[in-house]
């Protein structure tokens, strides 16, 4: 029988505790928060309570909606100690102290149900350490979870079994933990520090070490560490700043007495200013400030030597600005590392060090490749794990260059797969991949629930292509439209293969699900085509592509099967608009949807406008209720450009209650597919365009031209604003008419007409050239 986790208490308020507790009301937990009751202090649960508050103000946000913060009980250990009786989930999250943690959970054993799965968000200390004076009934339900930081966002959970976990009960969580709380699971070896942080303690020690011997800046050591060489933008600093530096020197200061063995744990501990910068609470993001801290409107960096900030300053690394001209990150690193100035020997300290050492940590804390590349990838964004980047540089180059230079050995792990033969840690075989492990190559095993979109096309399923999008057989009659151009943006490629999925699905399919596996959902217009055609003056072009695009969602709409949109990530404009469309939307917990096209002065324009106007006027429950409210809501989010912070924030602007999440990322199409054949086989009908769309016309427009005009005259918004949001408002009453009845069509050409219009003024393209130098919205 498979155990149901409903109620949760998470035992500890600090940083991680407290966004933990965030992140499991934010997938519909109930949430108690406690912590120890303050000395002196008049409200018992202050350390809670304060740590709820605290939420709000992080940066990226725990909550998936601010009100979820009202929904996690804070208590503390004595009053609400009672509260663990029910709780089928009991989270540990305190100090990481061993004697404080089994201290704790002595006292958890007292009250826990027969039932109630315990575990520990330890970063590192040995489980068997922690159970082992507990009774053994509970050593059977108590494991360890280490989340990331920050755990909405980071996919990664390590899952540690105790000796005498029981194995139903960890299949049982780990199953939970990767349809409930959207995380990939890796479980660990109970070894110190476990997989990500065993090897990113090595990669961080190895980075600070190596910024002092050669004498580099933070801003360098990041650039070093960030895009430049296809890592996160958070690189190695802003990483340590989000963690805590306090907790990246505790990470240090518990995992080097605890390895005596390893030959490599020197570069396991940090410089001594670190243990500076703690002594003077430069803590990092919690504390306003680390190896950054913002004023104002600016950010600041430390000057390791000092610990005094100081103005940021342009990294100087000549090879660095050179190679940039390479676009392939691994053929860049390639080159970097091949040389001999402060840029090659970081890299080869650095990058190849930490795949090097991750090499050596095998079997210690994995028995496989990819448990490996799986730790890092997720819980430090790394875009390929070590054994990835391995492959990409050459393992047979790399150990040749450890034994031409001396200084080090070739990890045995290594050793093994050449003399194997083997030129890589991965291969494909008979259509499957192949990942080496202690006893050879096995088959690389694939999380439950999860569409392999490349498999796909291997296995022969692409039913159609052009260079922007393509059509794919999702199997059990569901066809899948995948954008696959940059950032998934939108021309005439992927809205002709909109059209084709229709008329594909109408002949052969039972369902068409709108999704892909790229890095967001999409981006929108591909702006430039847009500017460039009207700087041409290809006006009729234009009013082509803006028609066919709407023709291309209303198909969407209107189809004889359900179409069922899969968002995620950046989902904006255009994205926004075939979501709309759609008969049902199966979002991601992680998508930031909005309709953003008043930032490059223009308006929705392919039905997105319209839709929105219909959505308001239709929720307003009869034609005897004022639609003004509704339609002002529907105008406020599209003039303000409101982009939704979280999946279930989408929902509330732009969705429906029909619509659902995905909490796991890479389970969204499997998820989609399934809404899909659901509408299908429950007798899908086909929607039909609308002619009875209630128009409030010429007294609403008149009341938004009001409000428009106050706020450019409050200064409040320019005067190209109020042109931009008085198209808006048009569209939305239905022109400028007498209240009366209207037809989506009849939107669909105000909303062109609206975008051709002002797409024609200097000033709407002087933004949309501004957005695409410079990344963001122009106030002119």
């Amino acid at each position: 029988m498979k155990r149901r986790i409903r109620k949760a208490v998470v035992l500890g308020a600090g940083t991680m505790g407290a966004q933990v507790a965030a992140h499991l009301a934010g997938v519909g937990l109930d949430v108690a928060l406690l912590d120890l009751v303050p000395k002196d202090a008049p409200d018992r649960s202050l350390l809670a309570r304060k740590a709820l508050q605290n939420l709000s103000r992080l940066k990226p946000g725990p909550l998936h909606l601010p009100e979820h913060a009202a929904q996690i009980r804070a208590g503390n250990f004595e009053d609400d100690w009672g509260l663990l009786k029910d709780a089928d989930w009991i989270f540990e999250a305190v100090l990481e102290d061993l004697e404080v943690k089994r201290g704790l959970l002595a006292r958890v054993a007292q009250v826990a149900s027969a039932t109630a799965i315990v575990t520990s968000n330890t970063s590192g200390l040995g489980i068997a350490a922690m159970s082992s004076a507990l009774p053994e009934a509970l050593q059977q339900r108590l494991f360890g979870t280490h989340f990331f930081n920050p755990p909405r966002y980071l996919k990664l959970l390590e899952i540690i079994p105790g000796p005498r976990t029981d194995p139903g009960v960890l299949a049982d969580f780990e199953r939970f933990a990767a349809a409930t709380l959207g995380k990939g699971v890796v479980r660990c070896k109970d070894t110190p520090n476990f997989i990500a942080n065993r090897v990113g303690a090595y990669g961080f020690g190895a980075a600070m070490q190596a910024m002092v011997d050669l004498d580099l800046t933070i801003e360098e050591v990041d650039a070093l560490t960030g895009p430049p060489v296809g890592r996160p933008k958070s690189a190695t600093f802003r990483t340590a700043d989000i963690a805590g530096v306090d907790v990246c020197l505790r990470v240090s200061e518990n995992l080097y007495p605890a390895v005596p063995h390893d030959p490599q744990r020197d570069r396991l501990r940090l410089p001594g200013f670190v243990a500076g910068m703690v002594k003077k609470g430069l803590l990092g993001e919690k504390s306003g400030g680390g190896f950054y801290r913002k004023e104002g409107k600016d950010i600041r960096t430390l000057d390791w030597k000092t610990l005094e900030y100081r103005d940021r300053k342009k990294p100087a690394l000549p090879a660095l600005d050179q190679a940039q001209a390479i676009a392939d990150p691994v053929e860049r690193v390639r080159k970097l590392m091949a040389g001999s100035d402060p840029v090659g020997q970081f890299l080869w300290r650095v990058l190849a060090g930490t795949c090097l050492y991750a090499a050596a940590l095998v079997p210690e804390v994995a028995d496989d490749v990819w448990s490996v590349d799986r730790a890092m990838e997720w819980g430090y964004g790394w875009p390929l794990g070590p054994f990835r980047s391995l492959d990409a540089l050459g393992p047979r180059a790399i150990a040749e260059r450890v034994k031409k230079e001396g200084g080090g050995t070739v990890p045995a792990f290594l050793q093994a797969l050449l003399d194997a033969g083997h030129e890589r840690f991965y291969e494909e075989k008979d259509g499957q991949r192949q990942g080496f492990t202690t006893r050879g190559f096995a088959p690389v095993p694939t999380p439950e629930g999860v569409v392999s979109l490349p498999a796909l096309k291997a296995a022969g399923r692409e039913v159609k292509k052009n260079p922007g999008a393509s059509l794919l057989d999702l199997g059990d009659g569901v066809l899948l439209v995948e954008f696959h151009s940059k950032m998934n943006t939108l021309g005439a490629d992927s809205i002709s293969m909109l059209l084709a999925g229709v008329k594909e699905a109408r002949a052969n399919f039972d369902a068409v699900v709108v999704g892909n596996q790229g890095e967001n959902f999409c981006a929108g217009a591909n702006l430039m085509l847009v500017l460039l055609a009207a700087e041409e003056g290809e006006w009729d072009e234009l009013s082509r592509m803006i028609r066919q695009f709407q023709d291309a969602n209303m198909a969407l709409k209107t189809a004889d099967v359900p179409v069922v949109a899969a968002p995620f990530g950046l989902s904006l404009g255009g994205g926004c608009e075939i979501s709309l469309h759609s008969a049902r939307v199966r979002a991601s917990a992680e998508t930031y949807m909005g309709l953003v096209e008043v930032g490059v002065g223009v308006v929705p324009g392919g039905g997105g406008t319209k839709e929105m106007a219909v959505r308001a006027l239709d929720a307003r429950g009869g034609v005897d209720v004022d639609g003004f409210p509704f339609l002002q809501r529907a105008f406020e989010t599209i003039a303000f450009a409101k982009v939704s912070t979280s999946g279930a924030e989408a929902l509330r602007l732009y969705l429906t209650p029909a619509d659902s999440l995905s909490a796991h990322p890479d389970r969204l199409l499997a998820e989609a597919k399934e809404v899909a054949l659901g509408l299908a086989r429950a007798g899908y009908r086909p929607r039909r365009p609308r002619t009875d769309v209630p128009a409030l016309g010429r007294p609403a427009l008149a009341t938004f031209k009001m409000g428009i005009y106050n706020a450019q005259q409050g200064g409040r918004i320019s005067e190209h604003d109020a042109v931009v949001a008085g198209h808006v408002a048009k569209i939305l009453c239905g022109g400028d008419v007498p209240p009366g009845v209207t037809t989506e069509q009849a939107l669909l050409d105000l909303e062109r007409e609206a975008f051709l219009s002002l797409l024609g003024t200097p000033k709407t393209r002087a933004r949309i050239a501004y957005m695409l130098k410079e990344g963001k919205p122009l106030r002119n």
